[in-house]
């Protein structure tokens, strides 16, 4: 005997997603999410979903019946069963699997994100399919009707049997002709995004994550709206570097801050590898906002000006909030370019402020 199961499946399916979304504050710095960028499934540990399950017992009695004392507990003998001491041991949780799509557009959702838009043409082709062929050969339901007849006529026309009086044409085998499909290479929207993160001596472990954090969600949203996804990382503290994905996460905090240099080396960047009039471009920078004075300053502002801003769909900045830094850089920014629609800017105080920095950063839908 079976059971269709489909529709309770979707009910549990649905509990989960809500539960992700009631919960997203909690789960968005998960450490246990960072490390899964680029997998095809994303697992996330659901706590406290109460299931539905049978209690078997005794049929004696009633309600109400029996003995017992006002206060007592129903069931059992009033005594916990448990394991260590208080604050000790792990709360059982649900391995909820997500697509790195199903996330994106839950986030998406949640902080009603417009969609973003499509600009520049990019390297990468994609093969599509078009009907403008003719084959002699292909399934009947892509016959071409009129070629065919008209190979026919040309058949009685040339063996002399074609009656003009009586005009009757029958196609045979031969003279049948059906749409064929050749394929044909079409550019792709590419998209580039420049990942910049200060790692000067002032940004400390809980900067970073915070960092990493919000990147993870970037990308889901990023990937979800475009085919085709490059991925720049620079880090930076008096000097500039790029590096892969793997190093970007796991750099360890030195040194002063020049971001001029990570700005200059973005700029190098997106003049020689992704062109703005072929690629999406975005770039983001992460700091404390403690920069080297105000003539690094001025030389991030020339460099914003001429060379980033004019080549990107919109620069973001995201200042996280640091013990050690003098966060003046935002204040800086927002002067410079309060008026400026391709300039977006977002202060992270703490985790919990890292949707509303996301929200700020894809509002625009650029």
């Amino acid at each position: 005997m079976s059971f269709k199961i489909g529709s309770d499946v979707d009910r549990f399916k649905s509990i989960v997603k809500n539960k992700f979304k009631h919960n997203l504050g909690k789960y968005v710095s998960s450490e246990h999410l960072i490390g899964q960028q680029g997998n095809k499934k994303i697992t996330i540990p659901i706590s406290s979903i109460d299931l539905p399950r049978f209690t078997y017992g005794s049929l004696n009695g009633g309600a109400g019946q029996g003995d017992g004392d006002e206060g007592d507990p129903i069931g059992g003998n009033g005594k916990k069963s448990g394991k260590g001491k208080a604050g000790e041991g792990e709360a059982d949780h649900l391995m909820a699997e997500f697509t790195p799509e199903e996330l994106a557009q839950l986030i998406s959702d949640e902080l009603e994100l417009p969609k973003l838009e499509d600009k520049g043409k990019g390297k990468i082709h994609a093969e599509k399919n078009k009907y403008n062929k003719i084959s002699n050969s292909g399934s009947e339901s892509l016959r071409h009707n009129k070629r065919t007849f008209k190979e026919a006529l040309k058949r009685d026309i040339s063996t002399g049997t074609y009656n003009p009086n009586e005009p009757r044409i029958i196609p045979i085998r031969d003279d049948k002709r059906y749409k064929s499909a050749s394929t044909q290479e079409t550019p792709d929207v590419n998209t580039a995004v420049i990942y910049m993160m200060d790692v000067s001596g002032s940004m400390g472990e809980t900067e970073k994550h915070i960092v990493k954090s919000e990147i993870f969600w970037i990308d889901l949203l990023l990937k979800n709206a475009y085919k085709d996804i490059v991925s720049v990382f620079i880090v930076h503290d008096t000097k500039a570097r790029e590096v892969n994905r793997e190093e970007f996460f796991k750099i360890s905090s030195a040194g002063g801050t020049n971001i001029s240099s990570a700005y200059n080396l973005c700029s190098d960047i997106i003049t020689k590898r992704h062109p703005f009039s072929e690629w999406n471009v975005y770039p983001f920078h992460f700091s404390d906002g403690d920069n080297y004075g105000n003539i690094d300053n001025a030389l991030c502002k020339k460099i914003l000006s001429e060379n980033i801003i004019p080549n990107c769909n919109v620069f973001s900045y995201g200042q996280v909030k640091s013990n050690a830094g003098s966060g003046d850089f935002l204040t800086y920014l927002g002067g410079e370019f309060a008026d400026n629609d391709k300039v977006t800017l977002s202060e992270v105080e703490n985790a919990s402020e890292i949707m509303k920095s996301i929200k700020a950063f894809f509002e625009k839908g650029k």
